[in-house]
């Protein structure tokens, strides 16, 4: 809408200034008319400014109706305004240099050669200072407008290329994000597939035990139905998810780092330089173990920041035992010396988050007042009788 505005506001001021002609001075135009009665100049008026209007409405499409326009009005009333527009289209529209300059050298010598050849044929009323005033009228009326017009198309060309180059951004972003996610559903898919495996598996081994030793005949058949169900599922469930383990480039076979781990991680930092210290609140309980791993890498991955972006700045961890909710906690102080930021791909906080959602949990990383920086994770525990 905003686009065929500035189309109609256009075409109205080529119109309006069909009926503006250069005036005031001796020089000479071969085409146009001299000696013809008034009317004659409105009507040849109205006739180009409705043309140049047709001309203006087909912009959209091609620019070279009004480009012709605007050279036809010049020499046949000297009329400035649609040879500006002319001017200044070609120069925003026209890529090629060869019509580029071409354009520009036409409009140039259609300001310039009717002053000229009424020099070279000693046309009375003429002199030199003519000449200098039509080089005067080709920088006014056509070197101006197609100066404008390139600066115009130079800025749009910098404009679109700033925003496909943000838009491509944003792409890129979108897809390391989803990658982030899609590799840490991966992590607790195979996480769940290592202890849902190792679980059935135990029910695997009890129940073949129960069907060898059970004295009653029942039981042993209900320990067999058991076992085999069990094998069933077990093989459902390695065929369905396993082959997870070998999609990713990350898959490991040993067993993943829970909270029992967390004091070796800490160490880990603190030999790098890094201040932290531990506190739990509450009792201790029994946690799910993909709880335990979540609420591990969510230290991990904290403590990772704190090497890349603060350095050794004072590094809290804390974790609390509070009504069935585990709280993790990692809250480092400001750094105290500027820290040249490490490599890494700015994803570790996006796949952490779809952990601890996955998980029902809460997650929430942000910057503090004192500029440190704060990662907290809240996991919901269920009710234990």
């Amino acid at each position: 809408m905003a686009k065929r505005m500035q189309v109609v506001l256009l075409a109205a001021v080529v119109a309006a200034g069909t009926f503006v002609p250069v005036s005031g001075g001796p020089i000479p135009y071969p085409l146009a008319v001299s000696g013809a009665p008034p009317i004659f100049g409105v009507l040849l008026s109205a006739v180009l400014a409705a043309a140049s209007v047709i001309c203006v409405l087909l912009l959209p499409r091609t620019p070279w109706p009004m480009i012709v326009a605007g050279l036809v009005a010049w020499l046949l009333i000297s009329a400035w305004v649609p040879l500006c527009v002319s001017s200044y289209l070609a120069a925003r529209t026209i890529r090629e240099q060869r019509r580029l300059i071409g354009c520009f050298a036409v409009a140039s010598a259609a300001v310039l050669l009717p002053t000229a050849i009424g020099l070279a044929f000693g046309r009375a009323g003429l002199a030199l200072g003519d000449m200098l005033a039509a080089l005067g009228g080709v920088g006014l009326f056509v070197a101006l407008p197609f100066v404008l017009g390139l600066w115009n198309r130079s800025r749009h060309d910098v404009l679109d290329g700033l925003r496909e180059r943000s838009a491509q951004l944003e792409r890129e972003q979108a897809a390391r994000a989803e990658q982030a996610r899609m590799q840490e559903r991966a992590r607790i898919a195979r996480d769940m597939h290592d202890v849902v495996a190792h679980r059935v598996s135990l029910m695997v081994l009890h129940a073949g035990a129960l069907e060898v030793n059970a004295a009653d005949p029942g039981t042993a058949a209900t320990a067999e139905l058991i076992r085999t169900t069990g094998r069933e599922a077990l093989a459902q469930l390695r065929d369905s998810i396993g082959v997870l383990k070998s999609a990713t480039s990350d898959a490991r076979l040993g067993p993943r780092p829970t909270l029992v781990d967390l004091d070796g991680l800490l160490d880990r930092s603190r030999e790098a330089g890094i201040p932290v210290h531990r506190h739990d609140e509450g009792t201790p309980q029994p946690l799910p173990i993909l709880v335990e791993q979540a609420a591990y890498r969510v230290v991990q991955e904290a403590l990772t920041n704190v090497h890349k972006h603060a350095g050794t700045a004072r590094t809290d961890v804390e974790l609390r035992y509070v009504d069935s909710v585990l709280e993790v906690d990692v809250i480092n102080e400001a750094p105290r010396a500027p820290v040249e930021p490490l490599p890494g791909s700015g994803m570790g906080l996006v796949g952490l988050r779809e952990r601890v959602e996955l998980l029902a949990g809460s997650f929430a990383a942000e910057p503090r007042a004192d500029g440190g920086f704060r990662v907290s994770a809240r996991f919901p525990l269920e009710e234990r009788a």
